[in-house]
């Protein structure tokens, strides 16, 4: 009886390895960021899950990679990221994916002549048409480290875009029997996408002329899409305070009121914005570049683009 229970067990125990061999344990997509994930979100919808890398309330710029961060990583379909330049701690483990798996969206085709330095002050503004004017760089640009440029991607509109094409090929290549949901699902993205370009362009055009200060240089793709007129910003890397003499100069100009508003994040709320605002009549906002109260769903970038629009317009019209 005892040798037929061993028996029963191991039988057992090989079909309960069997199954958790053929039960994937981990999402399809993998993306490294919030806003990444949800435009993946937008193309995946009833196809595959997304899930997202960084957790809520950490920064891109200094987060450390867990070993269970590499196993999924490792076991995903795809991972969608920006690239190095923005998301150093994933390097090491996406370089060893094969190309099918990797979406870096700093390599899609067309992103590169989109890119714009940190410290990019022509004119890129947007018509509010859908079309974003932007300087092709020349060949040799193509040949640099794109450490040079702002590598916050996911705030241009029609960054996402190409995004969204690129992530359904991807997903067409893995899932081909899905197709209809696929093509449906982009087309859906970007017929959203169009009309809140549209709505956007409508809430901001009466603060293009407003200058303010954001917290670190995180918001250039949608500042110049849009035609707003940043002042400047406290600091390039979040993780880095800003030295006295840059405060004293943006508190002269909060002084002699070329701005009307300045911009903390969820993130990082440092006490450099309240002293350096105290006694002056700015306004103080919130931006948030990650939408870190937003859930992953099939309209869930447009909703982010949305917030992000109403937090520049409250503050700056003053409502």
């Amino acid at each position: 009886m005892l040798h037929k229970k061993k028996g029963l067990f191991f039988a057992f125990s090989a079909f309960s390895f069997a199954a958790s061999i053929a039960l994937p344990a981990h999402a399809s997509i993998v993306a490294s960021i919030k806003p990444v994930g949800f435009i993946a979100s937008a193309i995946a919808d009833g196809v595959t899950p997304v899930d997202v890398l960084l957790p809520d309330g950490a920064s891109e710029h200094d987060y450390s990679l867990r070993p269970s961060d590499a196993k999924r990583l490792k076991f995903a379909d795809l991972v969608v990221w920006v690239g190095p330049s923005m998301e150093a701690f994933m390097s090491k483990s996406v370089a060893e994916l094969p190309a099918k798996k990797n979406l870096a969206i700093a390599d899609i085709q067309g992103v590169n002549a989109l890119l714009m330095s940190g410290d990019d002050d022509d004119d890129h503004h947007h018509d509010g048409q859908g079309s974003e004017k932007s300087e092709d760089h020349d060949a040799s640009a193509h040949h640099h480290d794109h450490g040079q440029f702002n590598m916050h991607l996911w705030m241009s509109p029609e960054i996402a875009r190409k995004t969204a094409v690129a992530i359904h090929e991807k997903l067409l290549e893995l899932m081909p029997q899905d197709k209809a949901k696929l093509d449906a699902n982009l087309q859906h993205f970007e017929a959203e996408l169009a009309a809140t370009d549209k709505r956007i362009g409508a809430q901001l055009a009466p603060v293009r002329n407003k200058g303010y200060f954001v917290f670190h240089d995180a918001y250039t793709y949608f500042e110049h899409y849009y035609g707003l007129t940043p002042t400047g910003h406290f600091t390039v890397n979040p993780e880095i305070q800003p030295g006295a003499q840059r405060l004293h100069q943006i508190r002269t100009q909060l002084v002699e009121h070329k701005a009307v508003c300045v911009f903390a994040e969820p993130q990082f709320r440092p006490a450099v914005i309240d002293a350096v605002a105290r006694g002056t009549q700015v306004r103080k906002g919130t931006l948030d570049p990650l939408g870190t109260d937003i859930s992953l769903s099939k309209d869930s970038y447009v909703k982010f683009l949305s917030q992000l629009s109403s937090q520049y317009a409250t503050c700056l019209k003053g409502a």
